[in-house]
């Protein structure tokens, strides 16, 4: 990969001979793990403007009808977070002289409190050609990072690095984009008195209005407005639909994706059942009672994922788009009989594309249930792939990959000139992303809803062997038992692997919350750039080895709320906990009592623990001291029992609460592995989601 300076250009043709489609790669990393952003793109003229507002992508409008942009999101790195963006270079209209990649930040926070900006490009197979780091940020809240622009019949690249103050307003007025103003004598909104527990108000919530109500030309023209654009606040009930479609809603953000197009969603509460009683069982397009082997519920599998892939084209592309494949006509087989040495092998599936004449396949190997991956099928399919001129290899399996570390290790063959990516996805990734369309996002028409509804029934369902990630593996037993009798060392091997099984079932959880609520959640990761994955994961299990502990933190998007997942395996309890944040200046007593009426649905068991300014007997900044606590069932006739005695400062407040873990390795009722899951989801529903505007800030942004 080269790497080039600010203001350096290069010509990706001449980096690859693979970069009519790119994937455009966002990151950052803060010490807090809270720090977030959002990714833009501006597709500009000849004039360096937008054509009209439908150039613009970002969060309310994450793709383009033909194929040129998708925003896939965010993925956790191993230093951070990375939001990555996928360009279809030749599907780029005409009028198009430069796509300017942006990232913007909320609430007041800037890019000077976030580490490691930078940003890559990679080229259809994943290939990174060039990179570009910024290390000069500060007060910006938002950054044009780069831009590729056109240069006869090839794209180049930019490394632009241009800061605003203004935020994603200022950004957008520069290029033509319309921009929502303040609306004078706005009433204030219900439970305000709650917000200023938080210090900060909470977004709108985003609708997706069926038609726009207002005619874009009514919103302030860019080309008019100043250079520093006053900050919208988000708005609430008729002004938000009353707001124009194609303006930008300043420093704000939406709980899921809008477009202005009408989408179907289907209702979370199913409707009421006409059965006589609950022994009748729904008729299901995908039935899985009759499978009896690991073979039938492979061969099912894909062939019930393939042919939803194909019929319905927001699920396929949300799927494959990551994988370098274009936008276009999608055709899906199975049991494709290819020819390799002596005997044809048979992959799976195959998923072919076509769009402009071209076509990109990927061929597909599926497992189902604890089966893993076997290496030499792997590689004898990439071994095809590469002869054939096909462009992936795709694994599937209920295995979660990690970061740094390949699902399956095959042999490439440098002398090849035609290369061949190798990608992978889990079953608990598909549920995800059908849970996210038809739940949150919205599909074309009702029919491709069902479709996506039937699919995730069969997903669910205890025989099609697609539930996820589902066994902390062979160590998980030994290392347990070594813990409790004290007899495990530094230094055994199965204690990384318990780690790495740990990392699986947090990533897996993230997914599982993310479907429900709509929103990525993520793994936190506090490792600076280009940190050793594989060495963050022997300090962890030396850690594991010294108290017994696994621990995690996640972060839903749109929040900087932490979420502190831990696994005591002395004690046998999961503790999930999030520290909420004292507003300056507001007397003690009142903010407790503040804190304890937002509170008021929260499990009684809940433990609430005041953090002072320091701990008893240390000196200037030390970290929070921990002060008194109780369970809020104890709390709420007494409130001034959290504060301390002797007056100390206080700076928050951490909320916990414990649950029983499971025995097992496995998935079952008493399993480990849904005890944890549980417990987060429990901890969010019970905790996070009571906090309401208390959750938008979980301590220092960045």
């Amino acid at each position: 990969m080269q790497e080039i300076p600010k203001g350096a250009n290069v010509s990706l043709t001449a980096l690859s001979e693979d970069a009519g489609a790119v994937v455009v790669s966002l990151g950052w990393s803060s010490a807090s793990g809270a720090g977030d952003a959002d990714v833009s793109v501006l597709l500009l003229d000849e004039n360096g403007k937008v054509r009209d507002e439908n150039d613009f992508y970002f969060y309310n409008n994450p793709a383009a009808a033909d194929g040129s942009v998708q925003l896939l999101g965010k993925v956790p790195a191993d230093n951070g977070d990375e939001d990555r963006i996928s360009l279809d270079l030749t599907a780029v209209p005409e009028g198009v002289a430069r796509i300017v990649v942006a990232a913007s930040r909320y609430a007041g926070a800037r890019f000077g409190d976030l580490d490691d900006l930078r940003m890559t490009v990679a080229d259809r197979s994943g290939e990174p050609l060039v990179g570009y780091s910024i290390d000069d940020a500060g007060v910006e809240t938002a950054f044009i990072f780069g831009e590729l622009y056109r240069r006869g019949e090839e794209w180049k690249f930019r490394a632009v690095g241009q800061g605003y103050e203004t935020g994603l307003a200022g950004l957008a007025t520069d290029f033509g984009i319309p921009v929502l103003e303040d609306s004078e004598g706005a009433e204030e909104p219900e439970g305000a008195e709650e917000a200023e527990l938080a210090g900060e108000g909470r977004p709108a919530e985003a609708t997706a209005p069926a038609e726009p109500a207002q005619d874009p030309g009514t919103a302030v023209a860019a080309a008019d407005a100043p250079a520093a654009v006053p900050v919208a606040e988000p708005l609430a009930g008729a002004a938000a639909e009353a707001a124009a479609p194609g303006a930008v809603p300043a420093q704000t953000r939406g709980r899921s994706p809008r477009t202005t197009r009408k989408k179907v969603t289907l209702p979370k509460v199913a409707k009421k059942s006409l059965a006589e009683n609950e022994s009748w069982s729904q008729a299901r397009l995908f039935p899985v009672p009759s499978l009896k082997s690991d073979r039938e519920r492979e061969v099912r599998a894909t062939s019930v994922l393939l042919s939803v892939m194909a019929q319905v084209p927001e699920f396929g592309r949300r799927l494959t788009a990551g994988f370098g494949a274009p936008a276009g006509r999608m055709q899906t087989f199975t049991e494709v009989s290819l020819p390799h040495g002596d005997a044809p092998r048979r992959p799976d599936g195959v998923i072919r594309v076509e769009r402009a004449g071209k076509l990109w396949t990927a061929l597909v190997e599926t497992k189902t249930n604890g089966n893993p991956l076997k290496a030499e099928q792997v590689q004898a399919y990439m071994d095809i792939a590469a002869r054939r001129g096909y462009e992936a290899v795709i694994t599937l399996s209920n295995d979660v990959a990690l970061e740094g570390r390949p699902m399956v290790e095959v042999k490439v063959d440098g002398r090849r000139k035609h290369k061949v990516s190798l990608w992978h996805l889990s079953w608990a990734e598909v549920a995800h992303q059908a849970q996210m369309l038809i739940r949150h996002e919205g599909v074309g028409n009702a029919a491709h809803a069902w479709l996506l509804q039937e699919l995730l029934e069969y997903l669910r369902h205890e025989q099609s062997g697609c539930h996820g990630f589902q066994n902390m593996g062979a160590a998980w037993v030994p290392v347990r038992k070594g813990i409790e009798d004290e007899t495990l060392g530094l230094g055994d091997a199965r204690t990384v692997e318990v780690v790495e099984s740990w990392e699986r079932l947090i990533r897996q959880v993230c997914l599982r919350l993310g479907g429900e609520l709509g929103q990525k959640a993520l793994p936190v990761q506090r490792a600076r750039r280009g940190s050793d994955p594989q060495a963050r994961r022997v300090a962890a299990a030396d850690r594991l080895c010294a108290d017994g502990k696994l621990s995690a933190e996640l972060r839903v998007d749109g929040t900087s709320s932490v979420i502190a997942v831990s696994a005591d395996l002395r004690t046998s309890k999961v503790r999930t906990s999030v520290e909420v944040p004292a507003p300056e200046g507001a007397y003690p007593l009142v903010m407790v009592k503040r804190l304890l009426k937002l509170l008021d649905g929260a499990p009684a068991d809940l433990h609430v623990e005041s953090l002072l300014s320091a701990a008893p007997g240390t000196g200037p900044g030390a970290g929070p001291g921990s002060g008194p606590r109780g369970t809020l069932e104890r709390l709420r006739p007494e409130p001034g029992d959290l504060l301390p005695a002797d007056g100390s400062a206080v700076v928050g407040f951490r909320l916990s609460l414990l649950k029983g873990m499971g025995s097992t390795r496995g998935n079952t009722e008493s399993g480990f592995i849904r005890s944890v899951d549980d417990a987060v989801e429990r901890f969010y529903q019970g905790v996070v989601a009571q906090l309401g505007p208390v959750e938008g800030r979980g301590g220092r942004r960045g």
